[in-house]
């Protein structure tokens, strides 16, 4: 979606990655944390980003929702919108870690071509990028329900509906898959912050 701009040139700074992690108490990253609507992305991602606060690292919350309020504001959630929304994200999320702080990511981001372009943006500039696969079955996501998106789509009252009507490609071989039904919250964060460290030596 959108052309690409003309006349225009990348302006290098002088600050270098370490001097940032200087700064921010370490190296910027991505974590990618992908899964079905309710799955448990964001309850993940919140506590993630406390717990990097605590250990003093630098830390943001991207949420898709949250986005759609400003940045995201103008776009729906059709194929194409969905695949500029998750280029959107990328392009911020990458800039964040690019300036020494671990964005944390919580999207449904359905299709996998457009994750692999995130994560091809992140390794061309050298930044950290974990993907972290929230794998809770349709079901369980549907018996949640906090947004009654599911019933609705189930009765004929919305289209589009991941899981439902619109495919989710689920990660093949994400850095992290988690299992909210067999594993705690704090389980679930120890093992973000562990790949996450894993990462950002690698």
């Amino acid at each position: 979606m959108g052309a690409r701009s003309d006349n225009v040139t990348w302006h290098p700074g002088v600050a270098t990655a370490g001097a940032r992690a200087e700064v921010t108490g370490g190296p910027g990253a991505t974590v990618w944390i992908t899964g079905l609507p309710a799955s448990g992305k964001s309850t993940v991602a919140v506590a993630a980003e406390a717990a990097l606060l605590e250990r003093g690292r630098a830390a943001y919350l991207l949420d898709g929702d949250n986005l759609r309020h400003g940045l995201n504001g103008n776009l729906g959630f059709s194929a194409p919108d969905r695949t500029e929304n998750v280029r959107r994200v990328g392009e911020v999320a990458a800039l964040f870690a690019d300036a020494g702080v671990v964005a944390l990511v919580s999207l449904v981001s359905p299709y996998a071509a457009d994750r692999a372009r995130v994560r091809e943006r992140h390794v061309r500039d050298g930044l950290a990028f974990v993907e972290v696969h929230v794998d809770t079955p349709l079901a369980e996501c549907e018996r949640r329900d906090p947004k009654g998106l599911y019933a609705r789509a189930r009765a004929g009252e919305l289209s589009g509906m991941t899981g439902i009507d619109d495919p989710y490609e689920a990660p093949a071989r994400p850095e992290l898959l988690l299992r909210p039904l067999d594993q705690s919250v704090a389980a679930s964060v120890a093992a973000v912050l562990g790949a996450l460290d894993a990462g950002s030596e690698g």
